[in-house]
């Protein structure tokens, strides 16, 4: 099919056609949007055509791809504050958004020289390492790793394997509160693992929050690291 003069380009059409799917509701945040042979068929016109239509829609930054795996709807940033007091679940709640942890592992290591002086323990003391999935309304937006001196917060370990909750997990070792003692902010590419996790393509940009917790005494008991998908969350600094 062609566009004939003094007409809406067939292209526009269809991207008008799809924002106003997204507009009355048919597809929420995070929907994958029908393959562009489906498209080209609702339509009648060729996958070129839809891909130009798509692609306006990408410019807007109502849409987003992924490499093989398809267009999905752009979700809206979801709001996350960084300060003294960083609480996963607080957080996304106070964001309006359903907050989920999945535990992709939990294990037993020997501290390496930088992770021993986060924690203000020798090199090669025991460290338990909790990886995870952080999501946010059933998407995810970051993984992350928490490690916990055993020196002091012996029981750490079977305490995570029963929730995912970091706060239940210290609470039931004796920690009651932690503060956030320091947090560095970078950005980073994507790795083959993470982009599988994220659903993101790798080499995709994410950005990595570094941060030492510590109890009422100063003494620290968590060093996390997490890699948040750069488009679907705002980190905010508080003081």
């Amino acid at each position: 099919m062609r566009d004939e003069p003094g007409k809406t380009p067939i292209w526009r059409a269809i991207a008008d056609a799809l924002r106003s799917d997204l507009s009355e509701g048919r597809y929420a945040p995070g929907d994958k949007l029908p393959t562009e042979a489906a498209l080209a068929e609702r339509f009648g016109v060729n996958r070129h055509t839809v891909r130009h239509g798509l692609s306006a829609l990408i410019d807007e930054g109502l849409v987003r791809t992924r490499r093989g795996s398809g267009a999905f709807v752009a979700a809206t940033p979801t709001d996350y504050p960084i300060g003294t007091r960083v609480r996963f679940h607080e957080n996304l709640i106070a964001a309006g958004r359903r907050p989920e942890k999945r535990v992709l592992q939990v294990e037993e290591r020997a501290a390496t020289t930088g992770e021993a002086k986060a924690l203000h323990v020798a090199p090669g003391d025991p460290i338990c390492v909790y990886h995870g999935l952080s999501l946010a309304d059933g998407q995810p937006i970051a993984v992350f790793e928490s490690l916990f001196p055993l020196t002091r917060l012996a029981g750490i370990s079977a305490a995570l394997e029963e929730t995912s909750s970091v706060t239940e997990a210290l609470r039931a070792v004796g920690v009651c509160d932690y503060t956030r003692a320091s947090t560095r902010l970078t950005a980073v590419r994507a790795t083959v693992t993470q982009a599988l996790h994220l659903h993101v393509t790798e080499g995709d940009p994410l950005l990595r929050s570094s941060g030492v917790n510590v109890d009422e005494d100063g003494q620290p008991v968590e060093y996390g690291r997490t890699w948040f998908a750069g488009d679907r969350v705002t980190l905010t600094l508080e003081t």
